[in-house]
């Protein structure tokens, strides 16, 4: 997947980092060749590509930066599900009709996810990324952050190049080494590329059915079960328990049956024999969603449940389905800083949300639909501008109030 991450000026730690790899990148390159060697990397390709890489400094400023504010299902969803990305993937669906087609039969994977999966790592091909792979990833490799992985995953690319008949040149993409149309990284190129025309190459940068081909491929390989959506939009009772809510807590259909969930044409859901999540990423104002198991499918391809809703449902918009039945709701803003500080207060209180890293996961939606049971609020799970002045107005547990442990409860 392609980031998008503004030029600004590099932080300290990215100042000590670029340091190193200046002194490190001459010995890591030695070992770097002597790893490609051991892994079946020719020496003709050491020798005359590996050997001539160079360090891409400004890449440790792109993995360094932090975003100014927490980034909310709104914006995320807003700028990724919009009418361009619908139209012209209902163009490519029927561009590609007879092909995809032939995929779902081969695959089980239907065009519509194919075809939303690559309209959202490169706008279907209209960006693909522009920074030479080979260096992007020596550059991580020799950075101490993630050296294990990238140096393995240059590997790959060193393999690719020679398996493929590639040129340095020809291998360009994401800033962290991700290719082609839809953003693979070179060890899944490996694994994974098909040659989906039949002329004997599997062209991930330029050619569009080896691209979808590809996809269909490593999503089945993910476990993506033929016959089943992604999940659904559904609507909510009243009355709804929202501690229900949650990626972790799977109930089988049935069980949301029985708390009167509706699809939205108003039908239940049913009672097939599958098992689904309730996620509410915007609140009870926003739409609630109920997920099955090919949404875990999606989350393997990229692990972000953002990402996994705006893959479904711009799926389904590209088949012809409706938008979302609720609008958007406007949501509050918050600094990094400021959802640190909700979060170590939410600890401090005894809702754990684990380490307050400023990311609104899984963990602090959790903890939150807690303290907002506690306090009488309706728990979505969602720091809503009520909840958070909530948490603020909380006094702590005094140490007095805290039981002590004497050597009688020690024992």
């Amino acid at each position: 997947m392609i980031l998008g991450l503004s030029l600004l000026s590099f932080s300290s730690s990215a100042n000590e980092r670029v340091e190193m790899l200046k002194n490190d990148f001459p010995q890591c390159l030695v070992r770097l060749q002597q790893q490609a060697l051991d892994s079946g990397v020719s020496a003709q390709t050491n020798q005359q590509v590996l050997a001539n890489l160079k360090p891409i400094e400004k890449l440790l400023q792109y993995d360094s930066n932090q975003p100014e504010f927490v980034q909310t299902f709104t914006g995320y969803f807003s700028k990724r599900v919009n009418d361009w990305r619908i139209n012209k993937g209902r163009e490519q669906l029927r561009k590609h009709k007879t092909f995809l087609a032939k995929l779902t039969q081969e695959y089980g994977v239907p065009g519509h996810y194919l075809v939303a999966f690559w309209g959202l790592e490169t706008n279907f091909g209209a960006y693909k990324g522009k920074i030479p792979t080979l260096n992007a990833l020596a550059t991580l490799a020799c950075d101490k952050r993630r050296s294990e992985y990238f140096s393995g995953e240059l590997v790959q690319a060193l393999l690719l190049l020679e398996r493929e008949g590639l040129s340095a040149k020809e291998m360009i993409g994401s800033w962290a080494g991700a290719m082609g149309h839809t953003q693979f990284m070179p060890t899944a190129y490996m694994k994974y590329a098909k040659d989906g025309d039949g002329d004997g190459k599997a062209d991930l940068w330029n050619n569009e059915k080896d691209a979808l081909a590809s996809a269909a491929n490593f999503l089945q390989n993910l476990g993506w079960k033929a016959g089943y959506r992604w999940g659904r939009e559904v609507l909510l009772p009243e009355d709804f328990n929202y501690q229900l809510a949650g990626k972790s807590q799977a109930k089988p259909l049935s069980f949301w049956h029985e708390q009167n969930l509706q699809k939205v044409n108003g039908k239940a859901v049913g009672k097939a024999d599958l098992e689904a999540s309730l996620l509410i990423p915007a609140g009870h104002l926003g739409s609630a969603f109920l997920v099955y198991p090919n949404f875990d499918v999606i989350l393997r391809w990229n692990n972000s449940e953002f990402y996994g809703i705006a893959v479904g449902h711009l799926a389904d918009r590209i088949s012809g389905q409706k938008k979302l039945s609720k609008p958007l709701p406007d949501l509050p803003k918050y600094t990094v800083e400021e959802m640190q500080n909700f979060q170590d207060k939410l600890n401090q209180l005894g809702f754990d949300v684990g380490v307050a890293d400023g990311i609104l996961g899984p963990a602090t939606r959790k903890g939150v639909r807690k303290f907002q049971a506690s306090v009488g609020l309706i728990a979505d799970g969602y720091p809503s501008k009520k909840t958070v002045e909530a948490v603020k107005a909380a006094e702590l547990p005094s140490e007095s109030a805290k039981p002590l442990e004497s050597s009688e409860t020690a024992k």
